[in-house]
């Protein structure tokens, strides 16, 4: 019976599948080195089926999210306290992993000789390439074709085209009924493709894991023990912070949403990508009560310009690098750091080896520090990479919550039921804080509530979950805005 159950388990549950396969991945990497490095391909091939998800639903959930709010000036409010939220979720991050650094110390006695270096290393991780200056960034998130940013799956030229085409339909209103009707009807069709395409989850999580493992062995978590161990108590004492702001600016619990998302988390944890699973959070957010527009506007740039757990990993990693080719850095000098990542960590998304390119014109900005040095960070980067992905995704969750209730956009009573199986229905009608309470969404609640007691989802509700339908009524129905 024992076994049945677990045979029953593995079947039916998301989490316990992307578990096991973790687990083996790990085995098979450290049995068989040269075979598990050999399936990266798996989890590469999974992440971009998923990414050619992200702009059209993207595009679907902000001019959707747009048309329901039926105000743009509400939209643009909304823009502005996410971007003064992620400065400071950001800023925090960054003095946090600088304060940590110079208790611990992790790089005090390597002792290291930068002309032992090859800067080398660093150019074959990047590419060559460099950071985008703030011209050069903000005309990048300027489409030059409709088509183009689609096809480059630029996630923020993306986003000004859907702002734009919001504020065009808000304009037309009457003129052009049939177009938002048949946005929504996207929505739902990318929703099931993101279903469909998840039940390979798995496999991608096998892929990753066997792959670093076999790349990179255990062993070098014994080399970099100290600087690992500062970056994960840092992220750690960071989402418990977030978990205070969380609780006492929206009445959320962090361990609840962790509970409820406990499979997208590991998924992004085993294949080190958080773009692998924006599409479901996406989902899950506006099932927390979360409105739609908040939901697509402030998610998706959060992935731009929110990312605290690379914060936390530039700002100790610069002082490991500092502390081990023998530089002592002043406080005037740490200041500069601090200011100098609150530039180069914006826009990092999407270009390669990007956290060496920040590191890299910080170094060049103290003027101390040997620009080859930063290559002592190659041999961890790979490790950091569950840390950074993370952090930086439960940060733009939280973000979406706390610009949701900042701006009335958040239905408090439906988040409870949602993230809090079990919890007694509130009597009368719920105190929402934007959403409306309708009968699409205390049926997504229930729905939720129902998969997250039996703590297992169907095939079927993997695809329910992502699409908010069935995968036969997809193109028959559309998606309710949490």
């Amino acid at each position: 019976m024992p076994i049945r159950r677990a045979g029953a388990l593995l079947r039916t549950s998301l989490f316990t599948q992307v578990a096991v396969a973790l687990l083996l991945g790990v085995l098979v990497g450290k049995v068989w080195p040269d075979g598990g490095a050999a399936v990266q391909w798996v989890s590469d091939g999974f992440i971009r089926l998923i990414k050619t998800m992200i702009a059209p639903l993207v595009f679907c959930v902000v001019v959707t999210g747009i048309a329901k709010a039926g105000d743009m000036r509400a939209f643009g409010r909304i823009g502005v306290k996410a971007l003064v939220w992620f400065e400071v979720a950001s800023t925090l991050a960054l003095v946090l992993g600088l304060v940590a650094a110079n208790l611990a110390s992790p790089g005090a006695g390597m002792n290291v000789d930068p002309a032992t270096l090859n800067p080398d290393a660093i150019d074959a991780k990047t590419g060559g390439g460099e950071l985008a200056s703030t011209s050069e960034f903000v005309l990048e998130s300027l489409p030059t074709s409709f088509v183009g940013a689609f096809a480059e799956n630029s996630i923020l030229q993306v986003l000004v085209l859907a702002c734009l085409t919001g504020a065009a339909l808000l304009h037309l209103g009457p003129k052009v009924p049939a177009i938002l009707p048949a946005v929504a009807q996207v929505e739902t069709v990318v929703f099931t493709l993101v279903g469909y395409v998840m039940r390979l989850a798995p496999l991608a999580v096998f892929g990753a894991s066997a792959s670093l493992i076999g790349q990179y062995g255990l062993k070098v978590i014994t080399t970099y023990g100290k600087l690992i161990a500062v970056c994960y108590l840092v992220g750690l004492l960071f989402l418990g912070l977030l978990a205070v702001a969380l609780r006492l600016l929206t009445g959320v619990s962090l361990w609840h949403f962790v509970r409820y998302t406990r499979a997208e988390l590991l998924l992004a944890l085993g294949t080190a990508s958080s773009e692998s699973v924006m599409p479901r959070m996406m989902d899950k957010l506006r099932k927390a009560g979360c409105r739609d527009d908040a939901v697509g506007l402030v998610l998706p740039t959060g992935y731009s310009f929110n990312l605290d757990g690379a914060s936390i990993y530039l700002s100790v990693g610069t002082l490991f690098v500092a502390q081990a080719v023998g530089v002592d850095l002043s406080l005037g000098q740490q200041v500069t750091v601090v200011l100098v990542l609150m530039l180069t960590s914006k826009g990092m998304a999407g270009v390669p080896g990007s956290a060496f390119l920040a590191l890299s014109a910080t170094a060049s900005s103290l003027g101390v520090i040997p620009a080859g040095a930063v290559a002592l960070l190659l041999g961890a980067d790979r490790i950091m990479d569950s840390m950074r992905v993370v952090v930086n995704l439960l940060g733009n969750c939280v973000a979406v919550f706390v610009v949701s209730r900042w701006d009335g956009a958040f239905d408090l009573p439906l988040a409870r039921r949602v993230l809090t199986p079990g919890t007694p229905e509130t009597s009368g009608t719920p105190e929402t804080s934007g959403t409306p309470w309708t009968a699409k969404s205390a049926e997504s609640a229930e729905s939720a509530e129902s998969a997250e007691s039996a703590e297992s989802v169907t095939d079927e509700s993997v695809t329910a979950e992502s699409a908010g339908s069935s995968p036969d009524q997809a193109p028959a129905k559309t998606q309710a805005g949490g």
